[in-house]
């Protein structure tokens, strides 16, 4: 290790460090950066604010789960691969499938828990691919500025604030060396008086001198050092002034993956439209819920019928003693006996809808 190099640097460190303690304390000059600078400071600022807050809720989004999203942060930080997880829809058609198979997929419940089961799976696959889309397409880039453009402006920005604060000190070291010498040229002009304490005066006046032109090294030498820190500051701030102008090319990279982010959430809805109505014909053509309508539709036409015969006995009559309705078309239905569905029908139910009672 160069100590040398080490002892260089330790100083210029507690020189900034004072010089800022006395910028913030109001006891030196500071350097003022231009105001479109500063706009770019602050836009950037605000950029990187907002785009964090946007990840974190489209993270709640795509994970409303605080403890697996959790969990995940913690894989990603220790560079493990994240394990699968299912989605919720992938458990509820588990689970679905699961009951539908114990009732039996013979019944008409049954069945309906079978081909929600399979919806609701076919629902958590689409959304585990819109979470994978939007990971690579929206997140991603998002992370990208935050992980990689900010960082380096934030360390221009640092490395602009070091020159800032050697340009204010050489500032401040050439304005001390020039009242020393003022000071010194007023000693040397004064005549000494005979007494001892003139004498003891002039002794400590020219080592404060002394001391101040040591401290503030030559003026020649204070102005070249602060030829040399304007330089380096005014190039530093053009560097950073040009990277701090790609925030317009960011902003415009951020717009590019928005519109892709909305592009797979329309996908991702229109697929999930289509799986509910496909599940809705699936469930309309069940049998038992066409037999119910058809036989409502076919018990309100024989009420709204005129009767054929008026020598019908009021009392009442079986099931099996019944005259046939001659508006009531019962059609054959597959997969169930049409014997056992009619014998299910309370005969005091059917009685009354006739007109019976």
């Amino acid at each position: 290790m160069d100590l040398t190099r080490l002892a260089v640097d330790a100083g210029q460190f507690i020189n900034r460090a004072v010089q800022y303690t006395e910028e913030t304390l109001g006891q030196a000059e500071r350097t003022q950066v231009d105001s479109g600078l500063e706009e770019l400071f602050a836009r950037t600022e605000v950029t990187k604010t907002r785009t964090e807050q946007i990840i974190s809720q489209t993270e709640v989004l795509l994970q409303p789960n605080p403890g697996a999203r959790l969990e995940d942060q913690l894989y990603e930080r220790l560079d493990w691969s994240v394990p699968p997880r299912p989605r919720a829809s992938e458990m509820l058609g588990d689970y679905m499938s699961q009951a539908g198979t114990e009732i039996g997929p013979s019944t008409p419940y049954g069945t309906a828990l079978l081909r929600c089961g399979e919806a609701q799976k076919q629902l958590g696959k689409a959304e585990r691919k819109f979470v994978q889309s939007t990971n690579i397409h929206f997140l991603t880039p998002l992370w990208s500025f935050i992980e990689g453009e900010y960082r380096v402006t934030q360390d221009e920005r640092r490395m602009l604030l070091n020159k800032r604060l050697d340009l204010d000190i050489a500032k401040t070291r050439l304005r001390k060396a020039h009242e020393a010498d003022q000071e010194a040229r007023s000693l040397n002009a004064n005549p000494l008086e005979d007494d001892y304490l003139a004498h003891v005066s002039y002794m400590f006046s020219f080592l404060r001198v002394k001391w101040l032109k040591m401290w503030a090294q030559e003026i020649s030498q204070a102005e070249m050092e602060l030829r040399i820190c304007q330089s380096l500051f005014d190039r530093q701030t053009e560097i950073t002034r040009r990277l701090l102008e790609g925030i317009s090319n960011i902003h415009t990279s951020h717009m590019q993956s928005l519109t892709d982010f909305v592009d797979v959430q329309a996908c991702y809805y229109a697929q999930c439209h289509q799986h509910a109505q496909e599940l809705h014909k699936q469930l309309a053509s069940i049998p038992a819920v066409f037999c119910s309508n058809n036989w409502q539709s076919a018990i309100c036409n024989a009420v709204n019928q005129p009767s054929t015969s008026h020598n019908v006995a009021k009392k009442p009559q079986g099931l099996n003693q019944m005259a046939p309705i001659p508006s009531i078309v019962i059609h054959q239905l597959p997969s169930f006996d049409q014997d056992s569905l009619t014998a299910s029908v309370n005969s005091k139910e059917m009685r009354h809808y006739i007109g019976w009672d």
